[in-house]
């Protein structure tokens, strides 16, 4: 197989629901990293080859092939192809896991993977009641035979029963959540993500336009009382919504180029792709699978647990990234060195994507060799990739 490199990186900030991206149309704000992340390399766009976008939500605006109507929205020419991908939570990496093989296979030399998603227009189980064009219910994918089964699917009740199974208290949770918003903030503040966002033309509260360049759902003084004070979701003991993600809304981009293809244009790439897995998982407890998905990624790469200097690891819910320290027996110094969904957001399908740009980066800040990026995903998978710094 042939080395694939990522040359290029670039993510918009992250807007919460409603909040600062709310007016964009998602193939506009798509469009947006996609130019950025070929003009960041000064690359001619007929080179591309094809463009994969990870997004979980495809109805509306983010339907009729995502990929594609962002191409078309783009500078790209439209003889370039787009591809849209659903791993619910897991779609941005898988994204750049397609484009991998792709290359390696040696089908394509050049291509953008991404991620996006508006979760302000389109926010949690949007395509779960969707009508079809005679005004008649769409019918819904949990069939009776699925919930005779595994039940009704909660994400919710299977945090907490990782979190009651792998003896992860509310406290450690809390105190994750609040580290979560601290190492965020001071990313932020030291300039951290500087490189890898887009300042974007956003709009605040009052609806007037100006530029955010800055994470908006990181919040400053969180403390255990007040996560307390928060109301318990039903059908947990203790998960609320201050130990969870917030939706959001996001983009990003990376641009995959062959080994052969990085040398002939005199490129500086900033990470190779190692190794990349997939698992599915227990559907019931569904949010497992970076558990098992981080030894088989390791295994194909020739790796352990402790050569690894970056690990992100989705923060969906706090129990999530904790029972999956525990089961592997991690360094939770290098945990989510800059926080997490918790802190920064969880544009579903965009995650992925957002969690690699955010990695690749930080290698480079820190002159670190390897960071391994996994998401769990509803109805119970994992996807896991290795990034190496070039």
């Amino acid at each position: 197989m042939r080395d694939v490199f990522v040359v290029s990186t670039v993510r918009t900030p992250i807007g919460k629901q409603r909040g600062y991206l709310r007016a964009y149309a998602a193939p506009v704000l798509l469009a947006q990293v996609i130019d950025e992340a070929v003009s960041r390399i000064k690359l001619d766009v007929s080179l591309v080859d094809d463009v994969v976008t990870g997004c979980v939500y495809q109805i509306g605006e983010q339907g009729f092939n995502l990929a594609r109507m962002a191409v078309l929205e783009s500078s790209l020419p439209s003889s370039i192809s787009g591809i849209s991908v659903n791993r619910q939570c897991g779609s941005g990496l898988s994204a750049i896991q397609i484009g991998t093989g792709m290359i390696e296979s040696g089908m394509m030399d050049t291509v953008i993977a991404s991620g996006c998603e508006l979760m302000s227009k389109y926010g949690l189980a949007s395509d779960l009641n969707c009508t079809m064009s005679n005004g008649q219910n769409a019918g819904h994918p949990i069939t009776k035979s699925y919930m005779d089964k595994y039940g009704i699917p909660s994400q919710m009740y299977a945090a907490q029963a990782i979190a009651n199974q792998w003896k992860v208290t509310k406290e450690e949770c809390q105190d994750f959540a609040i580290a979560s918003h601290e190492k965020a903030l001071k990313a932020t503040r030291e300039g951290y993500f500087k490189k890898e966002i887009l300042p974007m033309e956003g709009l605040d509260k009052e609806g007037t336009s100006f530029v955010c360049d800055t994470d908006e759902p990181i919040r400053a003084g969180v403390t255990r009382e007040g996560l307390d004070a928060l109301k318990v979701i039903p059908g947990t003991e203790w998960i609320t919504a201050g130990i969870s993600s917030t939706v959001t809304d996001g983009a990003s981009a990376v641009v995959l180029m062959s080994g052969d293809l990085v040398r002939k244009l005199g490129l500086t790439p900033m990470a190779r792709v190692v190794a990349s897995a997939v698992v599915g998982s227990d559907p019931k407890l569904m949010l497992t699978g970076p558990m098992t998905v981080t030894p088989k990624v390791l295994a194909k790469a020739g790796l352990s647990m402790k050569d690894i200097d970056i690990f992100e690891v989705n923060e969906a819910f706090a129990p999530i990234p904790l029972a999956w320290a525990k089961e592997l027996k991690a360094d939770l110094a290098k945990l989510n060195v800059n926080g997490g969904a918790m802190a920064l957001g969880h544009p579903v399908g965009n995650s992925g994507c957002r969690l690699s740009v955010t990695a690749i980066n930080e290698l480079q800040r820190r002159g670190a060799k390897y960071a391994l990026v996994t998401l769990c995903t509803g109805g119970g998978q994992a996807p896991a990739t290795i990034f190496e710094r070039a």
